[in-house]
């Protein structure tokens, strides 16, 4: 099975061809969101046979190319420069190079750059292929083990302003599925406090803290329950936080 979902371009005249093994194309790489050790055999080949990696952020990425010896050039590409990024995307692929775009941590596009890119790609009728991997969403759901049957929404984070941030989650107080939230070490027990006044005290969240890393954490009650939690544990890392169905 290609890499790519449909045949490639053909090169234009005078283009040289890219001596790599990767047929032109953008592919959007899960990369770990913690452990090293979360990363596909396809990706590190995806890696290491692109033409270049456009990353999010370079020196981040680097710890992982040279934990696994790859020299593959990288494109910085993040969300203040994705826009001004596309003309050279496609006339790169056009060229007939191979891309690989990986963000600091996770899968593209989802709360990450990647989405803007992938777009212009597709609408310019080049290929575009996923290399699936690590994603928070997918790994704090599991642990919840409450989806089973309803699914579940993605919110990304909450808007910053606090008058926009109580009115959705009025919006979602009778929502019949899990409603997931990235949240951030600073504003975690604030959402505690909104859910709490918005949604009632006996609302109760699932949160996920720090996933695959050292200190990984996982903890559900409610907003008053999760607060005496955190008296006594850290608020330091990276916060996935599940609102649980009122019934």
């Amino acid at each position: 099975m290609d890499d790519c979902p449909s045949a490639p371009a053909p090169e234009p005249p005078g283009a040289v061809p890219s001596p790599r093994l990767l047929p032109p194309g953008l592919y959007l790489v899960g990369t770990p969101i913690g452990n090293m050790e979360d990363i596909t055999l396809r990706a590190l080949r995806v890696l290491r046979s692109a033409s270049h990696i456009l990353a999010e952020d370079t020196r981040h990425t680097r710890l992982l190319l040279d934990r696994h010896g790859i020299r593959t050039p990288m494109i910085s590409c993040h969300k203040f420069n994705e826009r001004a990024r596309e003309d050279e995307i496609l006339r790169r692929i056009g060229a007939g190079e191979a891309l690989a775009l990986v963000t600091d941590a996770g899968m593209p596009g989802i709360s990450d750059p990647g989405a803007r890119a992938a777009a212009a790609v597709r609408a310019a009728g080049l290929p575009v292929a996923v290399i699936p991997g690590p994603c928070a969403i997918s790994a704090a759901i599991a642990l919840c083990g409450e989806t089973e049957s309803r699914g579940f929404l993605f919110e990304g984070f909450l808007d910053h302003k606090t008058a926009a941030r109580r009115r959705r989650l009025k919006e979602l107080a009778d929502f019949p599925s899990p409603v997931v939230f990235y949240e951030s070490t600073h504003r975690i027990l604030k959402l505690l406090d909104e859910v709490e006044q918005e949604l009632g005290p006996e609302r109760k969240l699932f949160i996920a803290r720090e996933l695959t890393k050292k200190f990984e954490e996982t903890v559900a009650g409610t907003p008053a329950e999760l607060r005496r939690h955190y008296q006594t544990h850290s608020l330091k890392g990276e916060f996935v936080a599940i609102l649980l169905p009122a019934n």
